[in-house]
């Protein structure tokens, strides 16, 4: 793990950053900020997305309360409509990182592209495989989306949110052919959709 790498340096604050739901047509996109403890060690951690939902969860529990400082951060559907998902999954991971209740000396960040973070930063494709810090922060930020979505479908049922969580599923763009967008659909993500339905 690149943990043991930076903590060799010297190095001991090391956040991970990560995000939850570029991708989904409806809904916040979320990012989650962890700096865990030295002798952090959870077997089973890794990529959030290849977890069970009842796996993610548990680490989840455990996460927060070993973590020696943590934050969940997003950035709403419309400041994805306003600056485009890519700057509102970097307005996201900003927001998280400045949350923490210490300030890390570096940052891991998930991927390839630089969010802009105050802190000295390095991306890292694939790093929820290569880092726990990043793995946690996936773990962290998919969990708080996926409880979002489901408060939301209890405000919208007939989405079906439950479901598929805002991703472009075939049930999902039926129940928006059927009832038109709701008020937490990411309009800039369905031109594409009304483009294909137009006549």
């Amino acid at each position: 793990m690149l943990e043991r790498e930076y903590r060799a340096g010297g190095i001991t604050l090391l956040c991970g950053v990560d995000e939850a739901g570029r991708g989904p047509l409806a809904g916040p996109v979320y990012a989650a900020a962890v700096i865990l403890p030295a002798e952090f060690d959870l077997p089973g951690l890794n990529d959030s997305k290849k977890l069970s939902p009842k796996k993610r969860e548990r680490l989840y529990d455990l996460i927060k309360d070993q973590a020696v400082s943590y934050c969940i951060a997003s950035a709403s559907e419309r400041e994805i409509d306003e600056v485009n998902i890519l700057q509102a999954t970097f307005l996201a991971m900003n927001r998280a990182v400045l949350g923490l209740s210490v300030r890390p000396q570096f940052a891991l960040v998930d991927g390839n592209r630089d969010p802009g973070l105050d802190v000295p930063t390095r991306c890292v494709v694939g790093g929820d495989a290569k880092s726990a810090s990043i793995a946690a922060a996936s773990i962290l930020a998919k969990v708080e989306r996926d409880r979002v979505m489901e408060q939301l479908h209890e405000q919208y049922p007939q989405y079906a949110f439950d479901k598929h969580k805002g991703y472009p599923t075939k049930l999902h763009y039926e129940k928006i052919a059927a009832f038109g967008p709701s008020p937490v659909h990411r309009q800039s993500f369905l031109k594409k959709f009304y483009a294909g339905h137009s006549r």
